[in-house]
């Protein structure tokens, strides 16, 4: 796999937060305005780069995380560090879960079911021994140390031991394959709601099928974002893929026709998804479904609120990745007023810009139940595959066992509010 590292002018897709990995060891760019560009599968660079309109928002949740500071304790014993933690009453190993990316055989030949076997690789190979050495370093060249930075990121989405795995219902793979791919490994539904409601419940009802534990679904796509990329490019998927999930061509996402000149997603989401939902909707859905219902997309305590009158059983503060509303926050920055609605009355999970350990440690101190990876998941399945998925969750736990460690934590239980600040901005002047 080719790789090359191009300098944005304007500093747009930043690595800034993202490892970067040499032959022997690891090293930080000084460089905070590089961009990433991975000479893979036509249209998966605009697809996984693609923001909404200026892309400040992407921008914006990379370096949030520099505007929070840690407080460790310390003499602590640290001998011992448990990282496990329960989502939706399902016990998983630790709180960095992979999140719903659309349309994963773009990135690589197997797709989501090449994700899912990393996972479930991971969860049946890792052992609770940990070591500080680090060796991950057999990716790539030295003279990418840029990507190689994100690559290793993107490996540990899947390999951490015992996380869980969200699959988007745009996969180009079936609920079904990814199922049975993953063996027993937890799963989750991504979930839009349809014009068609018939066919959004048979979407519901395969998952239940199929053992998947819970429904994800997304609330802020009424219309696609302006993905300035993919109307540039007139983004469709390649021919020999589709949405599998779906049987007609339209649904699929397969024909070729009918999309004019501006990006293709963008038409499929108006003509296919319901802009008139409203929370009556996720009512509706709990009504047709034994499984727990999440809310994606969530960034205001009001919805949060609406959201527990309406009887979800989480909440995943999300800015779709950067790649709706332009010019919301981080999601790092909203994620404290999204907890002190909820009370402690269903978990909240967050996604955005999440790309090293201490990352996942804050958004934890912060109040999050557990954390979700998308990109760097894609970049480690674009990479390599299944062992991709695998080395990049590897690598996340390593560093949040690390970052746990130092701050004086022996369980997810000991992080708290207090082992994290904001501090104000004091003029000199």
């Amino acid at each position: 796999m080719l790789v090359r590292c191009v300098r944005s002018v304007f500093g747009v897709f930043q690595c800034c937060s993202v490892f970067c990995v040499a032959v022997l060891g690891r090293q930080y760019p000084r460089n905070h305005h590089s961009s990433l560009i991975i000479d893979s599968p036509p249209n998966f660079n605009s697809k996984s780069c693609s923001m909404s309109d200026t892309a400040l928002v992407y921008t914006r949740s990379l370096l949030c995380v520099y505007r929070w500071h840690l407080f460790p304790r310390v003499l602590r014993d640290v001998s011992r560090v448990d990282l496990s933690v329960s989502v939706l009453g399902q016990r998983i190993s630790m709180p960095v879960c992979v999140g719903a990316t659309a349309m994963q055989r773009m990135a690589h030949p197997d797709g989501e079911t090449a994700t899912a076997r990393g996972m479930y690789t991971h969860t049946h190979t890792h052992t609770h021994t940990h070591t500080h050495t680090h060796t991950h370093t057999r990716l790539l060249p030295a003279s990418c140390v840029y990507c190689m930075c994100v690559i290793k990121l993107h490996l540990l989405a899947t390999r951490a031991a015992g996380t869980g795995m969200m699959l988007s219902s745009w996969a180009t793979s079936t609920i079904e394959e990814v199922r049975s791919s993953a063996g027993d490994g937890l799963l989750w539904m991504q979930l839009y709601i349809y014009k068609d409601r018939d066919l959004t419940l048979s979407l519901v009802r395969r998952a239940e099928e199929a053992g998947y534990k819970a429904i994800f679904v997304t609330v802020d796509t009424p219309y696609l974002g302006k993905r300035r990329d993919d109307v540039r490019n007139r983004f469709k998927l390649p021919p020999h893929l589709k949405m599998t999930n779906f049987g007609s061509a339209e649904l699929a996402f397969s024909s070729a026709e009918g999309y004019g000149e501006d990006s293709g997603l963008a038409v499929y989401v108006a003509q296919a998804i319901d802009p008139t939902l409203c929370w009556e909707h996720i009512a509706w859905l709990k009504k047709n479904t034994h499984l727990p219902v999440v809310v994606k997309g969530v960034l205001r305590a009001e919805d949060a609120l609406e959201a527990l009158i309406h009887g979800v059983d989480g909440i995943l503060v999300s800015n779709h990745g950067a790649r709706q509303l332009d010019g919301v926050p981080a999601t790092l920055d909203v994620l404290s007023e999204v907890v002190s609605a909820v009370s402690g009355r269903c978990e909240v999970y967050l996604d955005g810009g999440v790309r090293r350990g201490t990352d996942v440690l804050k958004a934890l101190a912060l109040g999050a139940t557990a954390v979700f990876l998308g990109r760097p998941v894609l970049w480690g399945l674009a990479c390599q595959g299944e062992q991709g998925v695998s080395d990049v969750l590897e690598l996340m736990r390593d560093e949040l066992h690390l970052a746990m460690s130092l701050a004086g934590c022996c369980s997810l239980a000991e992080v708290n509010r207090s082992l994290i600040r904001r501090p104000e901005f004091t003029s000199r002047i």
